[in-house]
């Protein structure tokens, strides 16, 4: 049951995280939120390091920069795929195969077992994933099979960093985040400096390449930002100086996130767990409704509601 619990939990906070990164990516290049947000996490979690403990053994080291790299990609392709749309069809398949891949790398790799309540949870669960995902009001248009490539291959991407975090040492406490958090910042650090360099050389002042080139962002987590989960509704554009703090905020909650979906990972069963996960975008929508007072449609609250019931059903099992 805790390790449900923990999961559910871990979702709505990475859906917070995604609201504060999809704001501060109004008024900043997704890249640079990224990073930003990659080293405040990455703050947040050396602070919280030595109260956890934890081994900084071989194994611990090397999955946590593996999972940086899953992370990174994730953004990446995430971003791309969204960026060619249909974001209605092609952010729920993200979310979906994020959920399926560690689901069957945990029942056929791992070798775990669920009790027929939890296999029927898993399913309510991919079905609440599709429908708090999906974006209404865009008009929906056949995806491109570059899009859909690249969706199935940002949820592959997400679905990697919790196989490998799952794969961490017992006893190796945060030392795989941060790892992961490192790695992130040193790749995204490493493409921003490219971005200005080509910016200057081009004749350009080097803050130009802070700006957003596009209406989309990604956070570290590879998760949908606000704009995708409710692209439908305008949302209100941050000073840059709260563009900044809410990139840094958006870090450290993601970091908190993180570390819950560790947690839940080492104590459940990989399948249970990387389902709820992928509720994520129940937090940035719950947010969006109470803070900018945006609607909730009617299918994303039938999959809140399924959430729920899967949440009850995977905790019960």
């Amino acid at each position: 049951m805790i390790p449900a619990v923990l999961a559910l939990t871990g979702a709505l906070v990475y859906g917070a995280a995604d609201f504060f990164g999809g704001l501060a990516a109004k008024r900043l290049r997704s890249i640079v939120v990224t990073a930003v947000a990659a080293l405040s996490g990455l703050v947040a979690l050396l602070i919280a390091q030595p109260f956890v403990g934890g081994l900084w053994t071989a194994s611990a080291v090397g999955w946590g920069i593996f999972a940086g790299v899953f992370g990174m990609l994730a953004i990446v392709l995430l971003y791309a795929c969204l960026a060619i749309g249909p974001m209605s069809i092609l952010s729920p398949l993200t979310a979906v195969v994020s959920a399926v891949a560690p689901m069957l790398w945990g029942l056929f790799v791992d070798g775990e077992s669920l009790s027929p309540t939890a296999s029927a949870g898993l399913a309510v669960a991919l079905v609440a994933v599709v429908l708090v995902g999906f974006i209404p009001g865009e008009k929906v248009v056949r995806p491109s099979a570059r899009g859909l490539v690249m969706a199935v291959g940002a949820g592959v991407a997400i679905g990697g960093f919790l196989i490998t975090i799952d794969q961490t040492p017992e006893g190796s406490g945060l030392v795989p985040l941060v790892l992961s958090r490192s790695t992130t910042f040193a790749l995204t650090a490493l493409i921003i400096a490219v971005i200005v360099l080509r910016a200057v050389r081009t004749g350009h002042p080097a803050s130009s390449a802070l700006s957003p080139t596009v209406g989309l962002g990604a956070t570290p987590s590879g998760h949908a930002d606000l704009e995708h989960a409710a692209a439908a509704h305008p949302t209100p554009v941050p000073t840059l100086a709260r563009a900044w703090w809410l990139a840094v905020t958006c870090g450290v909650v993601d970091a908190a996130a993180n570390a819950l979906a560790l947690i839940a990972l080492r104590a459940g069963e990989l399948a249970i767990v990387s389902a709820l996960t992928a509720l994520y975008p129940a937090g940035t929508i719950l947010l969006a409704a109470v803070v900018l007072r945006e609607r909730v449609a009617g299918v994303q609250w039938a999959g809140l509601v399924l959430a729920l019931v899967a949440g009850g059903m995977l905790a019960l099992g």
